[in-house]
């Protein structure tokens, strides 16, 4: 398929909604109807509210058209004003600040974006517990839940400590890294959503079935987290370990690509039940381009291609009665509050970013 032409509607359709969020003052999270709506909880601090200024980069960067940069900044304001009130601040902060002050200092060479970004990377460095694990959520019943996410906020750390020469930052991404291989990777090439550890020792306490069907069950974003987390691991150390982590659960996945390239919401789901996932689409199908990037395995492209090529065909709206583009996103198996079957922005994130890899022309927010 030519995906220029689709980039040139995204840019058309994003120029268009994005004036829209401008004009409501507002980080989008879902566009599915006529004007954007914001985050469902926690406001600015909610944890996508990184990937709309992070597609604002990326559509600069194909563009080169200054409106998304200044849109880009506008909501970049609302998020620095997030690191001091710091009470909602989680391990997302590497989603919330790589993409939007990170891909600032990077596409522009800004230096208080810099100074923002090792912010946000110092709180993440907080919320490591040295028994070995970077702690996900507040709340004092949660002090030892870690969950696969994690893997994708790791390249915050690893940015750090290239940026800094301080090698701390990378140490704690390496050991959360480990245990993440040690305690979520299971022999089929599966992940887990959810460990508990005792916060205390470090020891496994037990295993949650977090967004997924159920307990034990995949839950296919959980799996994508895995697939290109891992490949972002093995990108910023060259650790082999992690390259095989990554190819595990890339199989695993790839197995389970619907006929129609489209991504079901946990791959255990009942065979009867529609309840689709394109996020954890998107983001695999990022996480396989970098794998054939950095193992020349053209399978890897191939199932990439498969599960653009699904959305592209059946789930993708370019109409000017939505915001959004891509729809059929589920943000958790039974709970439909952060919502089902719609448009969400970090989907369209992914999927833009993927348009930029297959053409050539991603700038890589993640490094």
């Amino acid at each position: 398929m030519d995906y220029a032409p689709i980039i040139e509607k995204t840019i058309a359709k994003f120029r268009r909604s994005a004036a829209l969020a401008a004009q409501d003052g507002l980080i989008p999270y879902q566009g599915n109807t006529a004007r954007w709506t914001g985050s469902p909880w926690e406001g600015n601090s909610w944890w996508t509210c990184g990937f709309w200024p992070g597609l604002m980069w990326q559509l600069h960067a194909l563009s080169g058209d200054d409106f998304f940069k200044a849109e880009a900044r506008r909501t970049e304001k609302l998020l620095v004003e997030e690191l001091n009130t710091f009470h909602y601040l989680h391990h997302d902060v590497g989603f919330m600040y790589l993409l939007s002050t990170g891909a600032d200092w990077k596409l522009t060479g800004d230096e208080q974006s810099k100074t923002h970004t090792l912010h946000a990377a110092s709180i993440m460095m907080g919320r490591f517990n040295p028994a070995g694990f970077i702690r996900a959520w507040n709340g004092a019943e949660q002090a030892g839940y870690a969950i696969i996410d994690c893997m994708m906020n790791l390249s915050l750390l690893f940015w750090a400590s290239r940026t800094t020469g301080d090698p701390r930052f990378a140490h704690v991404a390496r050991i959360h890294a480990d245990t993440a291989l040690r305690e979520f990777l299971r022999p089929d090439g599966s992940v887990s959503h959810i460990v508990e550890f005792d916060p205390i020792t470090g020891q496994r306490v037990a295993e949650h079935g977090g967004q997924g069907y159920c307990l034990g069950s995949q839950w296919s974003r959980g799996q994508a987290w895995g697939l290109y987390g891992f490949t972002l691991a093995y990108i910023n150390t060259q650790e082999p370990r992690y390259l095989a982590a990554a190819e595990k659960i890339a199989a695993n996945f790839i197995a389970h690509i619907r006929p129609d390239g489209l991504t079901d919401c946990d791959f255990c789901q009942p065979a009867d039940e529609v309840r689709l996932d394109n996020l954890a689409g998107m983001i695999a199908a990022c996480g396989l381009l970098e794998l054939h990037k950095a193992t020349g395995n053209a399978a890897y492209d191939t199932a990439a291609r498969r599960l653009v090529d699904g959305v592209i065909e059946h789930c993708c709206d370019w109409s000017d009665s939505t915001c959004g583009i891509l729809t059929h996103c589920t943000a958790s198996y039974h709970d439909d509050g952060a919502g089902r079957h719609t448009n969400i922005i970090y989907g369209d994130y992914f999927f833009v970013e993927a348009l930029a890899k297959l053409t050539g022309r991603d700038p890589m927010l993640w490094l």
